[in-house]
C-alpha cells in the first residue's frame, strides 16, 4: 500500500525575509498527520493516500496559513514551499490566512526572488535542465553580466577570472591553473548542481576578495524521493565527428581520465644536477633518453561522435517517530569527446601560421553526498571528485621570417590532467526560536599534472630544400615539459545568528573562518640535442627523418642524441599562505518597507613562497583588511524593491602571478613569468538597482554600478624582443562602472492563449565601462590607457521557452553575444589583441515519455557556428603590426548536435 502514497514537501519561510522557520507545525486537516520543519524549514508529509488535501502551518509569532486544494499523486512528490507573515497583533484569536496551492507556490517564490540581502542572479537547476549546458562554465554564461573565457574561466561584469572567487557546498574553490588564478568550471558537470548563486555585492559574511562575482555551487544533497536515472548521450559535431583526427600515443587508461605512467620520468631518471653538470656518462645517457616515451607516431583515425553516460542514485530514509531524514545522493557520469578544429589561423610578429588542433578528452566524474536531518539539526557531508584528461596534438605549418626560414612544420603533443577531489563537512543547528549555529569544515585536492609536453619543428630555409629538424639547441621553446602541480586547501568556519531587539526586527549574525592553502609546483625542461661530436653518424640525414623516426631506438642506442636540461631553480616553487577572517552583521528591519544590513569583515592574510633558487629573495605577504559592507533595501510595493551598496573588498596576488617561474605558451607564442613585488589590491564598490517581479518567475531589473581599484593586478607584455614576456604589475588605478538589465516575463500579455501562457522570453543585457592605465615602466607602449584585459563593453544574452502536452513537450532557444574585449594587451610594437564578437544561438528540444520517468533531449549548440575571431586594433581601428595582417587568430569550432535519454526508476 506505501507503493501507492505520494507525499508533500517543500520548505516555510519568513514572508518578508525569506529566513527558514525552524518548528513550524505543518498538518494535513482532517487527519492526525503532522511534522515539524528543521533547520532548514523543510518538512515531509509521506505516506498520504492520493486525493485533494488542506494543510495547516503554524509558527509563534506568526499568522495560521491554510492551504486548500493540494492534490496528491501516487508514487510522486507535490512540491510546495509557505511564506507566513508576523502577527500585526498579540490577539489571542487565532487568525488564519487562507490560499489555495497554486496562490501558495507562487507567493513563496516571490518571496525567495524579493528577499536576497544582497544584489545577486541565480540560476536553478530546473533552468539548467532546460539547457543544453553540460558544464557549470556553460551555465553560467547563461546569469545576466556573465561571461566565459575559453569555455571556462568566468568573467562577471567584465572583470577577469583574477577579480572573481568560488565556492563549491559552503567552502572555496581552489585554483585548477598552473599559470593563472582561475578556476576550470567545466570540472563540474552542469546535472550535479542544485543551483547556482552570483552575488555581485558583498556582505560580511562573503569572503572578502572579490569584486566582480562570488560564485556559490551548491550540489544536491535529501532527495524528496527514492530514485535512479540512467542517462546516455552521443553528439555530433560538424568539424570534428567522423572527421580525420590525427593523435600521439594512447593508452587505454586515457578513456577513463588517467595517464598509465609511460610518458612520466621514470623514478630512476638523472637529477638535473647530474644532467646539468656533466655527471652522466655517454652509456648512462643513451639509457636514460631510452626510457623516456620516444613514440612520436601519428596515429590517424576517424574521431567518434561524443559519448555521454550517467548514473544517478537517490535515496532517502525516515527514521524514528519524529520522522528524522537520512538521505544519499550518488552519481557516476562520464564523458568521452574527440574534437578537430580545423584551419587555426594564427598571425604573430614575424610567424604566420596554420594548424589543426586534435583534442581527446576524458571528463570522469563522482558525486557522493550525506544528510542527517533531526530535529532542529542537520548534518551533512558532500564529497566531490572530477577528472579531465586532455591530450592534445597540433600539427602547425607557415613561415617564420625572424629565422630567414621558408616554411615550418611544427609538431605538439600536450597531454594535461587536472584533477579535482573536494569534501565539505557541515553542520546546521536550530537554537531557540530563531538563533541557529552553522559550521562547515573543507578539504581540497588540486592536481595538474603534465607530463612530456613534446614539440618539434622542422624548418625550410629555401623552397624546394628538405625539411630540417631545429633540434640542436635547447630553449623552452624546444624541450620537453614534465610539470607538476598540488594544492591542498583546508578550511573551516562558524557562524552564529540570534535576533536582538533593535528596530522592528533585527539578526545578529557573528561568524569566523579560516584557511590554509599549500601549493607545490615542480617543472623539469629536457631535450635530446643532435651530438655532432659523434663521427658515426650522418646528421645531414638523420634530421630529414620524419617525426616517427626522429628518436628513433637506432639514433638513440647509437648515441646521436645528447641528454640535456634547463636549469632554473626558479622552475621549482612552493608556497603557503593563511587567510584569517571574523566578521559581525545586521540584518535590520526597520520598518515594513526598509531592510539594512550592514557590517564590517577583517581579513589577515600571510603568505610566503619560495623557489629552489637561494638566489632569489623569498615572496612575502603579510595585509589586514578592514572591509565595511552596506546593503540597504527598500520595498516599493509587494511586488517592486530599490536596492542600493556600498563594500569594500580586495584581490591578492596568485601564487603563479608572484612566482619567477617562466612558461613558453606555444599557443600564445609568448613566455609567461611572475613579479614577486607585487601588492593586493583594494577596490571600493557601488551599486543600485531597481526590481519588479510581475508574477512568478517573473522580474525586470535594472541595476548601475561603480569599482574603482588602487593597485589593480593587470597583465604587462614586453614585446621588444623576438619572445614575447607576459608578466603582471600593478597599475596606479583603475575604474569599471555601467548597468545591466534583465528581464523575464511570459507572453500572455500579448494574448490570453493557452499558447502564449506557456511561452517565457527573457533577456540580460550588460553595458560596461573601464580605464586601466599602463605602467611608466621605460616602455613606449602603443597605448597609455586601455580598457581591462577580459571586459566586453557589452553582454547580450536572451532567450524563449515554451512546454506544451501538460508539460511533456519543452522547447528553448537561446542568445548570447558579447562585445570586443581584450584578449592580450598591447605592448611597444603591437596594439591590443581583440576578441571580436560573434552569435552564439543555441536549442533544446525535450519530450517526456513512459509516464514522465523517461526523456528525450535534442540539443543544438552553436547553430551559427560563428569565426572565433581576434584581431589586433588600435584607437577602435584595425591595426596592421606586420605583413601578416591585423589577424592574430581565428578558428572555427563548428557546430554540435546531440541526442539523449534519461529514465528514472
Amino acid at each position: 500500500m506505501a507503493q501507492n502514497t505520494g507525499k508533500i514537501t517543500g520548505k516555510v519561510i519568513d514572508q518578508k525575509t525569506s529566513e527558514t522557520l525552524i518548528g513550524a507545525t505543518v498538518s494535513i486537516q482532517g487527519t492526525t498527520k503532522g511534522v515539524a520543519t528543521d533547520v532548514e524549514g523543510h518538512y515531509s508529509l509521506s505516506g498520504i493516500a492520493p486525493g485533494r488535501y488542506t494543510i495547516l502551518v503554524r509558527y509563534i509569532g506568526y499568522q495560521a496559513k491554510s492551504i486548500s486544494d493540494i492534490e496528491v499523486k501516487a508514487n510522486a512528490v507535490t512540491p510546495l514551499d509557505v511564506a507566513m507573515s508576523a502577527s500585526a497583533t498579540t490577539a489571542l484569536n487565532e487568525v488564519v490566512i487562507k490560499a489555495t496551492y497554486r496562490q501558495e507556490s507562487v507567493n513563496a517564490l516571490y518571496a525567495i526572488q524579493k528577499n536576497s540581502v544582497s544584489i545577486s542572479d541565480g540560476i536553478s537547476s530546473e533552468l539548467i535542465r532546460r539547457s543544453p549546458d553540460r558544464s557549470t562554465s556553460d551555465v553560467l554564461k547563461r546569469v545576466s553580466g556573465t561571461t566565459i573565457q575559453d569555455n571556462k574561466f568566468v568573467v562577471v561584469r567584465g572583470l577577469s577570472d583574477r577579480y572573481n572567487t568560488a565556492s563549491l557546498d559552503g567552502s572555496p574553490l581552489p585554483s585548477t591553473e598552473p599559470n593563472r588564478k582561475a578556476f576550470s568550471f567545466d570540472i563540474v558537470p552542469s546535472n550535479l548542481i542544485d543551483n547556482i548563486i552570483i552575488s555581485k555585492t558583498a556582505s560580511p559574511d562573503l569572503p572578502g576578495d572579490f569584486a566582480g562575482g562570488n560564485v556559490q555551487i551548491l550540489t544536491k544533497d535529501i532527495p524528496d524521493q527514492n530514485f535512479v536515472t540512467i542517462g546516455v548521450g552521443a553528439g555530433y559535431n560538424t568539424k570534428s565527428t567522423f572527421k580525420d583526427f590525427e593523435s600521439g600515443y594512447r593508452a587505454t587508461s586515457d578513456y577513463f581520465g588517467f595517464d598509465d605512467g609511460s610518458r612520466a620520468l621514470v623514478s630512476n631518471f638523472p637529477s638535473t644536477d647530474r644532467i646539468v653538470n656533466n655527471q652522466l656518462t655517454k652509456a648512462q645517457e643513451i639509457q636514460s633518453a631510452r626510457s623516456l616515451n620516444n613514440d612520436f607516431s601519428i596515429y590517424r583515425s576517424k574521431a567518434l561522435p561524443t559519448q555521454n553516460y550517467q548514473v544517478t542514485v537517490g535515496n532517502i530514509t525516515e527514521i524514528g517517530k519524529n520522522k528524522n531524514r537520512f538521505g544519499t545522493t550518488v552519481s557516476l557520469t562520464y564523458r568521452n569527446s574527440q574534437n578537430i578544429t580545423p584551419n587555426y589561423i594564427q598571425r604573430y610578429d614575424n610567424y604566420d601560421y596554420t594548424s589543426q588542433l586534435n583534442k581527446f578528452s576524458t571528463n570522469i566524474g563522482a558525486l557522493a553526498n550525506f544528510a542527517y536531518s533531526f530535529g532542529k539539526s542537520k548534518i551533512t557531508l558532500k564529497n566531490l571528485y572530477n577528472r579531465i584528461l586532455d591530450d592534445q596534438f597540433t600539427y602547425r605549418t607557415g613561415s617564420n621570417t625572424a629565422t630567414s626560414s621558408n616554411d615550418n612544420r611544427f609538431y605538439a603533443y600536450d597531454m594535461l590532467e587536472k584533477g579535482l577531489f573536494k569534501s565539505t563537512l557541515e553542520g546546521d543547528h536550530g537554537l531557540g526560536a530563531k538563533s541557529k549555529l552553522k559550521w562547515n569544515l573543507g578539504f581540497s585536492n588540486i592536481i595538474n599534472d603534465q607530463p612530456d609536453q613534446r614539440k618539434v619543428n622542422y624548418k625550410q630555409n629555401n623552397a624546394g630544400d628538405p625539411y630540417i629538424a631545429t633540434v640542436e639547441s635547447l630553449g623552452k621553446e624546444n624541450a620537453r615539459l614534465f610539470s607538476y602541480l598540488k594544492e591542498n586547501i583546508y578550511s573551516g568556519k562558524v557562524d552564529y545568528s540570534m535576533p536582538v531587539g533593535l528596530f522592528k526586527s533585527s539578526t545578529l549574525k557573528l561568524g569566523v573562518n579560516s584557511q590554509y592553502r599549500d601549493r607545490n609546483f615542480n617543472a623539469r625542461f629536457i631535450g635530446l640535442l643532435a651530438d655532432r661530436s659523434n663521427q658515426n653518424i650522418d646528421f645531414d640525414a638523420l634530421l630529414q627523418r620524419p617525426i616517427q623516426t626522429l628518436f628513433g631506438p637506432s639514433a638513440i642506442s647509437a648515441g646521436a642524441y645528447d641528454l640535456q636540461e634547463l636549469s632554473n631553480l626558479s622552475d621549482r616553487y612552493n608556497g603557503h599562505s593563511y587567510t584569517n577572517a571574523g566578521y559581525a552583521m545586521l540584518d535590520s528591519k526597520m520598518g515594513e518597507a526598509v531592510r539594512l544590513v550592514y557590517g564590517l569583515r577583517v581579513e589577515k592574510f600571510d603568505l610566503d613562497l619560495k623557489t629552489l633558487d637561494p638566489t632569489k629573495p623569498e615572496v612575502k605577504l603579510n595585509t589586514t583588511d578592514f572591509l565595511p559592507s552596506v546593503n540597504f533595501t527598500y520595498a516599493l510595493t509587494p511586488k517592486a524593491n530599490f536596492r542600493a551598496s556600498y563594500y569594500r573588498s580586495v584581490a591578492r596576488p596568485e601564487f603563479r602571478e608572484l612566482a619567477l617561474f617562466s612558461y613558453y605558451d606555444y599557443e600564445l607564442l609568448a613566455s609567461v613569468q611572475g613579479e614577486p613585488n607585487l601588492k593586493r589590491t583594494s577596490i571600493d564598490n557601488a551599486d543600485i538597482r531597481y526590481e519588479f517581479y510581475p508574477a512568478a518567475g517573473q522580474i525586470f531589473s535594472v541595476s548601475a554600478f561603480y569599482k574603482r581599484f588602487q593597485n589593480a593586478i593587470e597583465p604587462n607584455f614586453d614585446d621588444r624582443n623576438s619572445t614575447t614576456t607576459i608578466s603582471y604589475f600593478n597599475s596606479k588605478s583603475a575604474y569599471v562602472y555601467g548597468f545591466e538589465l534583465e528581464a523575464r516575463k511570459a507572453l500572455d500579455f500579448v494574448n490570453d492563449s493557452k499558447f502564449m501562457k506557456n511561452t517565457t522570453a527573457y533577456a540580460n543585457v550588460s553595458i560596461n565601462k573601464s580605464k586601466v592605465t599602463n605602467p611608466d615602466d621605460g616602455i613606449t607602449r602603443l597605448e597609455k590607457t586601455r580598457q581591462l584585459v577580459g571586459q566586453s563593453p557589452y553582454v547580450i544574452n536572451a532567450g524563449l521557452t515554451h512546454s506544451e502536452l501538460d508539460n511533456k513537450l519543452s522547447v528553448n532557444v537561446l542568445f548570447n553575444r558579447l562585445g570586443k574585449r581584450i584578449f592580450l594587451a598591447g605592448g611597444a610594437r603591437f596594439s591590443s589583441v581583440y576578441e571580436m564578437p560573434r552569435n552564439v544561438l543555441d536549442a533544446q528540444v525535450a519530450y517526456k515519455v513512459f509516464k514522465n520517468k523517461g526523456e528525450f533531449k535534442l540539443s543544438a549548440t552553436d547553430i551559427l557556428a560563428n569565426n572565433y575571431n581576434f584581431q589586433y586594433e588600435l584607437d577602435g581601428k584595425p591595426y596592421i603590426p606586420s605583413g601578416t595582417g591585423y589577424t592574430f587568430r581565428k578558428y572555427n569550432i563548428g557546430s554540435t548536435y546531440s541526442l539523449s535519454f534519461n529514465y528514472t526508476f
